[in-house]
């Protein structure tokens, strides 16, 4: 089972998958997007690219637990994901997410034009590893 996770933003979308154990998340890549409707056409290509099977979607929540301004959002591109790829879509709490990727990249010495490009991809990896983390439990 190859698991999908995807940490969602306006520009671009982070894509992360799952090893065929459900054990290893890994960054897979960021795809530049223009809206909702062009991220959901771009990310259902690469999941059916990837042989997804099911997805894990960050969900955005304040520091206090409540869902944030951008969940509404989430929660609808996460409908049109189920639509387009008859797939489940499980929500992964995304609190500070890109935060622990930038911190990561710190640590690393991940420095120059290429931090951009990756760290949401980055941010995938830690949603979806989170989950693996949890199912395991």
């Amino acid at each position: 089972m190859r698991i999908i996770g995807i940490d969602y933003g306006d520009a671009r979308v982070g894509i992360a998958t799952s090893d065929e154990t459900g054990f290893l998340a890994t960054a897979n890549c960021t795809v530049n997007v223009t809206g909702m409707r062009d991220a959901c056409k771009k990310v259902t290509e690469k999941i059916k690219e990837l042989g997804g099977t099911k997805i894990v979607l960050g969900l955005p929540k304040n520091m206090d637990g409540s869902e944030s301004f951008r969940a509404e959002k989430s929660k609808a591109f996460a409908e049109m994901l189920t639509t387009s790829t008859n797939l489940e879509v499980v929500f992964v709490d995304e609190r500070l997410s890109t935060v622990e990727a930038y911190t990561y990249m710190n640590i690393t010495d991940f420095n120059g034009k290429k931090r951009r490009e990756v760290v949401d991809a980055l941010s995938a990896q830690i949603i979806l590893q989170s989950y693996l983390d949890r199912e395991k439990k």
